[in-house]
């Protein structure tokens, strides 16, 4: 059976620079209608609907066939016409015999603008999808936990699409673009069981989704803005974190032996209304400092091959944000937060053969409690995955319980700490 394609031509080359560019040229002719046209826009939109993957992962020059799934997710209330928005996608199928099941979970932003009836947009998304182990040979016999190929790998999706509005409340979608991802096989154990990149496999995908947007409150009357005199202070604030890892999941990463320990700042800002009886606030963190202890030891998947452990410094930033925080302006507030960005170590992390950059996902769960006015006790658990992505070919990634503990201290007005 064969599965090596030729090399990208030349065609496909300048298909790919046209690819890289239509993100800008698009989001210039969104920002042009837009400032032509100021319309008010609904604060939520929930899809859903039918999606369409062009090839399959193991699509070869002679065996590209498509792959049908779903696709859904969230968009929250816009700030200038730019939404942050949550995707997911599901595909699955086979192709010269091996079964394809994959997931994509995705965040970015969303540009949109109004044509008469019609709105359209523009959107960058990136994260991570998974697919079953057997997706380039169904037989994995001989292979290192059963995997013919790697499991996970960074994606992201550039495209846009329109909304045609079908009642107050609800629209129907059309949205399309490009999506890529660097799934890629692996060598049988006695070969060393390692990642490779072999001609023909593909990176780009076309996908095309069709379904329904319902957008909440979307016939309210336009309410007029406030004036300087009645404008009351946007409720903010700044947490002082400390987080300890203390167990490991097998969600996107491989079983891993690494822990960390490290301080956090993070800034919640109220900027999309409520969702969910919850109020949904922006939220981003920086970690100036964080220890990872790992095995001084390692295979490419992060497997110790020693007892001994070392510790070396890093940092970490996640930009990309959003928490919800349940009964505001009580003595009991809880609350869940899912952030996205990077982590960085002055040593290559969770394995001696990966990268000293990893891409963060956090998702945390916890309680506020009030102590004062302005300050806040906070206490949660977390999970916390990092991962390279496989911008290298080696990928342990780590996926960690951790505990948050600290102090919220509540900016502006001291009434948004009641």
């Amino acid at each position: 059976m064969a599965r090596v394609g030729p090399a990208c031509s030349h065609r496909e080359s300048r298909i790919k620079m046209l690819i890289q560019r239509f993100p800008v040229v698009a989001l210039l002719c969104l920002s042009a209608v837009a400032a032509a046209q100021e319309v008010t826009a609904p604060p939520m939109q929930v899809y859903g609907g039918y999606s369409r993957l062009s090839n399959s992962f193991n699509g070869v020059s002679g065996s590209q066939n498509a792959l049908n799934g779903w696709n859904a997710g969230l968009a929250a209330q816009p700030w200038h016409h730019l939404r942050f928005k949550l995707d997911f996608s599901g595909y699955r199928g086979t192709n010269l015999g091996d079964p394809q099941h994959s997931l994509f979970f995705m965040g970015g932003a969303q540009y949109e603008a109004m044509i008469h009836r019609e709105r359209i947009y523009g959107e960058a998304l990136v994260g991570e999808g998974t697919l079953n182990g057997n997706w380039f040979k169904a037989n994995a016999s001989g292979y290192a936990y059963g995997h013919t190929g790697m499991t996970a790998s960074l994606a992201q999706f550039f495209g846009g699409g329109i909304d045609t509005p079908i009642s107050h409340h609800f629209a129907i979608r059309t949205d399309g673009g490009v999506q890529r991802s660097d799934f890629v096989p692996i060598h049988p154990s006695k070969e060393g069981a390692t990642p490779y990149h072999l001609a023909g496999i593909p990176n780009y995908f076309g996908r095309f989704t069709v379904g329904m947007v319902w957008l909440p409150r979307l016939g309210s009357a336009v309410q007029a803005a406030p004036s300087a005199s009645t404008r009351t202070p946007v409720e903010s604030e700044i947490v002082f974190e400390g987080l300890q890892s203390f167990g490991h999941f097998y969600i996107l990463a491989s079983p891993g032996s690494s822990y960390f320990t490290g301080g956090a700042i993070e800034y919640d800002r109220h900027s999309w209304g409520r969702f969910a009886g919850a109020r949904m606030d922006y939220s981003a963190d920086i970690m100036p400092v964080i220890i990872l202890s790992q095995p001084s030891k390692t295979d490419q998947w992060g497997n110790p091959r020693s007892k001994s452990y070392e510790s070396f410094p890093g940092v970490g930033i996640a930009p990309i944000g959003v928490r919800l925080l349940w009964r505001d302006g009580t003595r009991f507030k809880p609350y869940l937060i899912a952030k996205g960005g990077m982590t960085g170590y002055t040593r290559k992390a969770f394995s001696q053969y990966s990268s000293y950059q990893d891409f963060s996902l956090q998702t945390s769960i916890g309680m506020q409690f009030k102590l004062t006015d302005r300050v806040d006790f906070r206490a949660g658990f977390e999970y916390f995955h990092q991962s390279n992505g496989f911008a290298v070919p080696s990928d342990p990634g780590l996926d960690a319980m951790t505990y948050r503990g600290g102090l919220s201290y509540h900016l502006g007005n001291a009434r948004a700490g009641h």
